[in-house]
């Protein structure tokens, strides 16, 4: 009987997303019109570096499970990983326009790398950049915006997800000036392979919230890998153990206590998600637009029926809908006007948009659209990963509710 079965590849097919290489990216809305030349320029390196170094490895490495860690210097060299971080610490002081049309190249890419380069300057850079000291930014921000050191983000814990707050991670003074940080935190991208950790965590016996700079060879640190995933699998997602680890005084984040930090940090990484699954979008529409006009049946393309028109009708405006809340969300962010809660209706629309686009784009392939010579399948499972983490649907849901009603559903 096993001589009946075929042979299966230990690889997904080298034709890849080769099949329609020519990407130019959805505009419906003439939204270009409304960019500057730099702007566009910015946007079409990424979107051109994607489609030549991205495009033809991202299958074989989520196929693998094998986050491509070459592409984290050439990250650095086109300015991705922290774009906004002023240029004196190693970033090029960027507006939230610039920074989201790299963050949706990157993603239309992989959902994994661009997870990377939100990390890296959203919730590492970031924190390090408004609440470090000096001599903690010239320590690290260069390093991390060449792609020469990898950092990390530990907030969410085995037993504390949505509510930052119930948190179990201390610090506590060691009475010889230092301090010793015990805890268990889960879901860190980069952690495995990462130089060095933001970490939150409470001051032992009070509420109070510090950010704690680790270095991750520090005795007591480890960080297991987290394999057994589905999504994200080109990407590091990582427990990390603090074995009662040594801390310096220098290496507390002195320019913020409480919550106010890590939450400001994840409303800096929601706007490039709420760019950044666009691109995933974007990239499943295309492949199905381009399926829609070469694929026969009933002796004419597929494209020329109603309801496949009509799919590709409702990507046009989803797609559309997304890339024009996040122009005004860039503008209200450049003008210091942006909102948390702003940002969380877009994180929330946008994956709950893109995810709608990626499998009815998989519906408008058939049945090989379940296959890796398409896109759909791995950015499917890839937003299932975005639609949770940094908040999940519910939480954007009721952070939005209680904004216009003045009523809190948490308690």
């Amino acid at each position: 009987m096993d001589a009946l079965l075929p042979t299966l590849p230990d690889a997904p097919p080298d034709n890849g997303q080769y099949l329609y290489p020519d990407f130019q990216g959805l505009d419906y809305y003439a939204i270009d019109d409304l960019l500057t030349d730099a702007q566009k320029g910015i946007r079409d390196d990424v979107r051109a570096f994607v489609s030549a170094e991205v495009t033809p490895i991202i299958e074989q490495a989520a196929h693998e499970m094998v986050f491509p860690r070459h592409l984290a210097k050439e990250f650095g060299r086109l300015g991705v990983i922290g774009p906004s971080i002023p240029a004196e610490y190693g970033g090029r002081g960027l507006g939230g326009v610039e920074y989201g049309l790299m963050m949706q190249e990157v993603e239309r890419g992989d959902s994994g790398l661009r997870s990377f380069c939100s990390v890296m300057g959203s919730l590492v850079m970031y924190p390090i950049w408004k609440y470090g000291s000096e001599e903690q930014r010239r320590r690290w921000l260069p390093d991390l915006a060449r792609g020469e050191a990898i950092g990390c983000f530990a907030l969410t814990e085995p037993n504390v997800g949505s509510n930052p707050q119930s948190m179990q991670t201390t610090v506590r003074r060691d009475g010889t000036g230092g301090w010793v940080l015990s805890g268990y935190k889960r879901w860190s991208t980069n952690a495995s392979e990462a130089d060095v950790c933001v970490c939150w965590a409470r001051i032992d016996g009070t509420d109070e919230v510090v950010g704690v700079l680790v270095p991750m060879a520090s005795t007591g640190v480890s960080a297991p890998r987290i394999g057994d995933k589905w999504s994200l699998r080109a990407a590091i997602t990582s427990e990390i153990l603090f074995d009662d680890v040594r801390i310096a005084d220098a290496d507390i984040l002195p320019g913020v206590r409480g919550l106010k930090g890590p939450l400001s940090c994840l409303t800096q990484a929601r706007f490039g998600i709420a760019w950044g699954v666009v691109g995933a979008a974007m990239a499943c529409y295309d492949a199905a637009l381009q399926h829609s006009k070469t694929r026969v049946q009933f002796g004419r393309p597929i494209g020329g029926f109603q309801l496949i028109q009509e799919r590709l009708a409702d990507m046009v405006t989803g797609i559309t809908t997304a890339q024009l809340l996040n122009l005004r969300l860039a503008q209200m962010k450049d003008a210091g006007t942006m909102r948390p809660q702003q940002v969380s209706l877009a994180k929330r629309h946008n994956c709950r948009m893109a995810l709608d686009v990626c499998r009815s784009a998989r519906q408008a392939v058939g049945g090989n659209g379940v296959l890796s010579m398409y896109p759909m399948m791995r950015h499917m499972m890839n937003l299932e990963s975005v639609v949770t983490y940094e908040g999940t649907d519910e939480v954007h849901t009721l952070i939005v509710g209680q904004d216009v009603t003045g009523l809190n559903a948490f308690t």
